[in-house]
């Protein structure tokens, strides 16, 4: 099992196929994806790579968290999020995913907030017929109607379908196909729509419902920072010297 990703949605567009057909798109954007921390069966119990995407202004930070990010040796992070992994999965702290860790044709599940639309009645939120259009209807004819019985049972049922609040729910839309990717600016193109508004941040991972893709790279594909790759190349060096 390999990790996801963290992305910024760009929004929509479309590219044409080898036959002329147009494919509509979503582009998502690795803002410097990079692995802040592991998560160990040893101290937590399971095994997970906590990874963070977008640049924060350190004046807005905690002490603590300045040094959260100061211990892992990455800059800080606007948007946090871990992934389940298996033990042979496991990504170096600091190394930064890049866009090619998903390859085309394979599927992804996505998951973001969606946008919210404030209070809305019942025919928008649940997709009510509404009342008739005349005979009678006067003033109400996009009311729910009755919410309940009358003596029996006496009351509305818990979870009734009724006007409220709408958006600003996480959903998860499963099996969306890979089309492109482009490593250098670091997009992931992604058939259909994402849930989220412009601007918002996307998790992408590996179907869980489809078989893994013959090509997909294991653990994943990263690069290495000077900055993280020199502790790591001094540590030897002082061994062979000692």
């Amino acid at each position: 099992m390999r990790t996801g990703v963290v992305a910024k949605k760009v929004g929509m567009t479309r590219v044409f196929s080898e036959t002329g057909e147009h494919v509509p798109v979503t582009v998502l954007q690795l803002e410097q994806c990079q692995v802040i921390a592991h998560r160990t069966k040893d101290k937590n119990g399971y095994v997970a790579l906590q990874l963070g995407s977008g640049l924060r202004r350190t004046n807005n930070m905690s002490k603590a968290d300045r040094g959260y990010f100061a211990k892992a040796n990455v800059e800080p992070r606007r948007k946090l999020a871990e992934f389940r992994v298996s033990e042979d999965s496991v990504i170096p702290v600091g190394a930064e995913i890049t866009a090619d860790h998903f390859v085309e044709g394979q599927f992804v599940d996505v998951c973001g907030i969606s946008i919210g639309k404030g209070f809305a009645g019942g025919m928008k939120r649940w997709n009510f017929g509404g009342l008739r259009a005349s005979h009678g209807v006067s003033v109400s004819h996009r009311s729910i109607g009755s919410t309940g019985g009358r003596q029996d049972p006496g009351k509305t049922f818990k979870n009734k379908k009724m006007p409220g609040h709408m958006g600003v729910d996480r959903i998860t839309t499963l099996n969306l196909k890979v089309v492109r990717t482009d490593v250098e600016r670091g997009l992931i193109l992604v058939e259909g729509a994402v849930p989220g508004a412009r601007g918002g941040w996307i998790t992408v991972r590996d179907a869980v419902k489809k078989k893994a893709h013959k090509d997909t790279p294991k653990p994943g594909k990263f690069r290495v920072s000077e900055s993280a790759a020199a502790p790591a190349a001094e540590a030897p060096a002082e061994k062979e010297g000692a």
